[in-house]
């Protein structure tokens, strides 16, 4: 598992550039979003003082806000009432557990476990996505910075496998928290993978504007980690992502939490068509590719279809070796 710029091969006899390779001198993911300051909408000018009124005989009330001390003789103005601010409902599910042994026995980063060379890989990727997301909301992005996509072309490429691993290692951030979100809505694996059940998900709030979406969110008892299920399978689960409803229920998902994180683990591009639909409202997209297996045809087609996406990144799974010879883990006295 790494994430890196193109590095070239050894010299050769006769030397043969790598796939990720030959795809990235055909791809630049390194554009930077930029906002003109001038198009921002202005703050609205503070409202100017209001002069206290003179005393007068059987006042009647009079709502307004007074900026200047009123004189004891002056009968005080009633206050316009001012409505408290919206704050995030937290969820009516109970906690969930999830099984550290299943996380061990499946190779993913456990909690509070020890130090291995795939939690040290996937620090290096956390940091990368995290000073991009910074970026992107410097920039004026909004609240799509802090979405990022987890996609492959094809299945078995380990899409899931990364997102569930990316949000284990986020959710260690002291500045961060991250929701974890199903969006293989044919195929959902999050819950069974952690080992935990759900009913209402992601699908379901979008389909019914009865459900509220953060009455699904699960939280576990992992700190920083919450998960959304997929919710109902559906024919229509492209159009439901198209939708105009889609911009207000993923608003939700990060309302009253500025520091949130939420990766949406979505089908293979090439094998199903919300992959495409989401990219149109995350900020940041990470593609993996399997080593010696993703062809060069098919990664073309797949990065085609979430071009309109501003971040674009490969992901190289399944790596044998490292060309730069690094071993992360080994030197904490632990390795795999």
């Amino acid at each position: 598992m790494t994430m890196h710029d193109p590095i070239k091969s050894p010299d050769k006899a006769t030397p043969t550039p790598s796939l990720i390779e030959r795809a990235s001198e055909m791809y630049d993911f390194r554009k930077v979003m930029s906002v003109d300051a001038s198009k921002l909408p202005a703050a609205p000018a503070a409202p100017a003082p209001l002069a206290a009124p003179e005393p007068v005989q059987a006042p009647e009330p009079v709502a307004q806000a007074v900026s200047q001390p009123v004189q004891p003789s002056v009968t005080p103005p009633i206050a316009t009432p001012v409505a408290a601010p919206v704050r995030p409902r937290a969820s009516s599910l109970p906690v969930a557990r999830i099984d550290r042994d299943r996380l061990r026995e499946s190779a993913f980063i456990v909690p509070d476990g020890p130090v291995t060379s795939i939690s040290e890989e996937f620090r290096i990727i956390k940091r990368r996505l995290l000073a991009s997301i910074l970026a992107e909301a410097n920039a004026g992005l909004g609240v799509a910075a802090q979405r990022i996509l987890i996609c492959s072309a094809q299945p078995n490429e380990g899409k899931t496998y990364s997102a569930i691993n990316l949000a284990l290692s986020i959710a260690t951030e002291k500045d961060h928290d991250v929701l974890l979100v199903d969006a293989d809505f044919a195929k959902p694996s999050i819950l069974s993978s952690l080992g935990i059940t759900g009913q209402l998900g992601l699908m379901d709030a979008l389909a019914d504007p009865a459900v509220a979406v953060e009455d699904c969110i699960i939280p576990t008892d992992i700190d920083g980690l919450s998960v959304l299920p997929a919710g109902r399978q559906t024919n229509t689960d492209s159009e439901y992502l198209a939708s105009a409803r889609t911009l207000e229920v993923l608003a939700r998902l990060t309302e009253g939490h500025p520091r949130r994180i939420v990766i949406f683990d979505s089908p293979p591009l090439l094998a199903a068509s919300p992959a495409a639909a989401l990219a149109q409202h995350v900020g940041h997209a990470l593609m993996v590719v399997r080593a010696d297996v993703t062809s060069e045809r098919a990664l073309r087609d797949a990065l085609g279809l979430i071009s309109g996406c501003n971040q674009i990144q490969l992901l190289l799974n399944g790596v044998k070796f490292s060309p730069s010879g690094r071993s992360f883990g080994s030197y904490y006295g632990y390795g795999e």
